[in-house]
């Protein structure tokens, strides 16, 4: 697959000098970082190597990349080694995938309460799942759960929901047997919905009550504890949306699936469409359409285009990719282990997350497909400091 003719970094090097400078003070240190990796993502101001084939002598300079987990560019080959050290922890049952989705009430203050938010529901989201699931009356069993956080809609605007993958059943309580569900069916996710509901509006009640909420804007009456339990009052009664898809097809379409989604930022490289100075086209899932109307086109103007992208910053250090029950880092190794004998199945060969990232990529040239070897390196461009 070719290389696409138009990416996010060229809509960055074009437009946000000058919206960089209309945005001072409104923009925060993280989305400034995020700006400026994707503006220099495999430009010459990173530095590089150049490549020589010795088959066809064809030589080529390479570019290095920023790292940012939020540039297009860049999580291909992030995904490929996690995947390759999740594979020991697969097991051969069924999967399901299960989705929490934040009502749009709260996905508007959560934007200025990311860190608080977006943990609450990894943490309410998990404990849901392994509290339904622990219930005797549906599945009486301790599971396990990989939960991927996504915060954007098709069309860029800001939609925190979390995608869970869920081996379908676990361990009993005592640990002696592993616990099936039935073929084709999870949990009842109406069961799931009300408790998420309810645990969320707790918890968040909890965080309004020792001051772990900021509120801006037309949100900042919200301060007020009286006001604050009147906003509630609908989310307590309206739907909120717990969405279970069919079983996966095997453990080998789980990997396919997390290749996809476990690394993916808001927008690839290949929905762009078109840029100009008037706008960036890209195309978009209306999933309120039916069959193939449901793929439009869309086009932003540059700064709200970038408004959107930036919507999705991650605060420094946040997780965006967390394990539960079974599945969680303490015991990981020991629990699927366990399970795997009472599978009775054969263990498999651990792969560590460094034995993984060890492996270096070869440069094969696009001529003759050869190796191709590093001839120069190419050092980075020394930032321009002020005077001490």
């Amino acid at each position: 697959m070719g290389r696409p003719t138009l990416e996010v970094g060229d809509i960055f090097r074009a437009h946000a000098p000058a919206w960089r400078r209309q945005q001072a003070g409104h923009l925060s240190l993280g989305q400034l970082k995020v700006m400026s990796a994707i503006e220099q993502c495999r430009t010459a101001a990173l530095g590089g190597h150049a490549l020589r084939c010795d088959a066809c002598d064809h030589q080529e300079i390479s570019y290095n990349s920023c790292g940012n987990r939020h540039c297009p560019k860049c999580q291909a080959k992030a995904a490929q080694r996690w995947l390759e050290a999740r594979q020991a922890d697969l097991l051969p049952v069924e999967y399901y995938h299960v989705v929490f989705t934040l009502p749009a009430q709260i996905s508007a203050i959560a934007y200025t309460n990311k860190a608080a938010l977006y943990k609450l529901l990894f943490d309410v989201a998990a404990e849901t799942l392994l509290t339904i699931a622990a219930d005797s009356k549906h599945l009486g069993a301790q599971i396990g759960v990989t939960l991927v956080l996504h915060t954007w809609g098709s069309a860029l605007t800001h939609h925190p929901h979390v995608h869970g993958i869920v081996p379908g059943g676990g361990l009993s309580a005592d640990g002696q047997r592993w616990v099936s569900c039935r073929r084709g069916f999870f949990l009842p996710v109406r069961v799931l919905s009300r408790l998420f509901r309810r645990r969320f509006v707790e918890e968040l009640e909890k965080l309004h009550r020792t001051s772990q909420l900021q509120f801006f804007g037309e949100h900042a009456d919200l301060t007020d504890a009286t006001v604050f339990n009147q906003w509630l009052v609908p989310l307590r009664k309206c739907e909120w949306v717990v969405y279970a898809k069919r079983p996966f097809a095997g453990p080998e379409a789980v990997l396919t699936y997390l290749s996809r989604y476990t690394h993916r930022v808001a927008i690839s490289n290949r929905r762009l469409v078109a840029m100009d100075h008037d706008g960036v086209a890209f195309r978009w899932k209306d999933y309120r359409a039916k069959g193939r109307t449901r793929h439009k086109t869309m086009t932003l103007a540059p700064d709200e285009f970038m408004r959107r992208f930036l919507l999705h910053v991650l605060p420094g250090g946040f997780h965006r990719i967390r394990h539960y029950g079974l599945l969680a880092n303490a015991r990981r190794r020991e629990n699927l282990a366990k399970a795997r004998a009472l599978l009775d199945v054969d263990q498999p060969e651990p792969v560590s997350d460094e034995t993984a990232t060890t492996i270096m990529p070869a440069f094969v040239c696009r001529c003759c497909g050869s190796t191709m070897h590093v001839v120069e390196i190419i050092m980075r461009r020394q930032p321009i400091r002020a005077p001490p």
